[in-house]
């Protein structure tokens, strides 16, 4: 580990990180945590959830009697509790609130939209994530058991909405707001058409965390029924995502239509409930941090493709594209913003889990020092850090002052030289 580099990412974390910070105001009714630069004022669901994760981390380097920690704990319970507050009678939950385009006294668009019964994503699968996050901040979940309720709406949002029973696994309605904002197996393509790995492999995890936190509220057969939506959701993405040949997992199109032509279409039909899409992003790793592929699937990710430089492997970290597709692309763009080959810092870290997951630790700590040299250079240069990287230079692509998942580095050290993981809480 660069010692110097690691002081340098704590020391800019330690200049910035109160600015995550936002109180109570005329949208918001709890205290909640920003993703910071750009996004300034803005509740987001999968970036509030590893601003929470890092920050965690960040608090145990403290000494200051438990001040951070509080305010953290208010923050992240905060984000939950307002994500409930926006949540309406089907169990819908927007996957971000913020005045944008907001007049006064107007719902957010999100609301709106489906209000009048147009079917756009929704919280994307980081709220029982969360929630378990501010149950181990707090040591306890009692908390949560007025609020389950809430929960399972949420779920069921999902089943009545975005489930296809066809391949037994979840579809985006759109390509707005999915995480990786232009992901080509996504953007661009029709509405419900495509099952992401993405969506389905964190949604793994967020029924198994919904497990977790009924057990812990003394709902252990209601847990049992969430362990098992899990296990056969595993079971749809091993059987429709992954690919044997490519020895990777795949977003699928579920588009797939049986037509009767009279005389003519008698023989064999269309028996596959999916077609793979073919493109190969930083996503197919997500399998390993949930715990879906198994032992020979995850050597294959590793050796095949993770540590393959012409295609995720670079000097400074996870490709978010492989750079032998075709869409690969590094210009500076927001709305979306860019996924198609740049370094993240959630890429980086997801992958790092991934390898600790499986043992990979020799892996995981070189990750982990190309994550360092990434940040350190750019604070050491810039003063600053940014949202994403050229993954060829280094150098910073845009969106200077970004903090949200950049802390992610603090995790990073902690699991490898203590021990200690936030990955647990989950």
């Amino acid at each position: 580990m660069n010692r110097g580099y690691y002081e340098n990412i704590t020391e800019y974390i330690s200049k910035n990180a109160d600015r995550v910070f936002k109180s109570p105001n005329d949208l918001f009714k709890y205290p909640f945590i920003d993703p910071g630069s750009v996004y300034d004022g803005n509740l987001w669901d999968w970036d509030s959830f590893w601003t929470v994760y890092a920050l965690i981390a960040y608090e145990r380097t403290l000494n200051d009697g438990g001040a951070f920690r509080k305010k953290l704990t208010e923050g992240a319970m905060g984000n939950v509790l307002n994500f409930f507050d926006f949540q309406l009678e089907d169990g819908y939950i927007p996957m971000m609130v913020s005045k944008f385009n907001q007049g006064e006294n107007e719902e957010p668009y999100l609301i709106q939209k489906h209000r009048d019964g147009v079917i756009l994503n929704m919280h994307k699968p980081f709220l029982c994530q969360q929630s378990c996050l501010v149950s181990g901040l707090t040591g306890s979940f009692s908390w949560l058991e007025k609020y389950i309720v809430n929960l399972e709406k949420y779920f069921e949002c999902y089943d009545r909405h975005y489930f296809n029973e066809n391949c037994g696994l979840y579809v985006w309605a759109d390509d707005v707001m999915i995480g990786m904002d232009n992901d080509p197996a996504v953007f661009g393509r029709p509405r419900f058409s495509t099952a992401s790995i993405y969506l389905n492999a964190f949604m793994v995890k967020e029924m198994r965390s919904m497990a977790k936190i009924l057990k812990n509220t003394g709902q252990s057969e209601r847990a049992g029924y969430y362990t098992e939506k899990a296990d056969k959701l595993c079971e749809a993405i091993q059987k429709e995502c992954y690919d044997p040949k490519d020895k990777f997992f795949y977003s699928v199109d579920v588009d797939i239509k049986t037509r009767s032509y009279d005389w003519f279409h008698k023989g064999l039909g269309v028996f596959w409930k999916t077609l793979p899409i073919k493109i190969q992003a930083w996503t197919g790793f997500i399998p390993m941090y949930s715990g879906i592929a198994d032992k020979n699937q995850a050597e294959h990710l590793v050796r095949k493709h993770m540590e393959n430089r012409d295609t995720f492997c670079s000097d400074f970290g996870i490709r978010a594209l492989a750079k032998d597709e075709k869409m690969y692309n590094l210009e500076p763009t927001i709305n979306p913003s860019n996924w198609l080959g740049p370094v993240w810092l959630v890429v980086n870290y997801v992958v790092f889990r991934g390898l600790l997951n499986y043992g990979y630790r020799k892996e995981a700590a070189e990750l982990c020092d190309k994550t360092l040299l990434l940040l350190g250079e750019d604070y050491r240069k810039t003063g600053s850090l940014h949202e994403y990287y050229n993954p060829e230079t280094g150098e910073p692509i845009m969106n200077p002052g970004f903090l949200n998942w950049n802390m992610l580095a603090v995790n990073m050290i902690q699991e490898l030289t203590e021990g200690f993981s936030v990955f647990d809480y989950l």
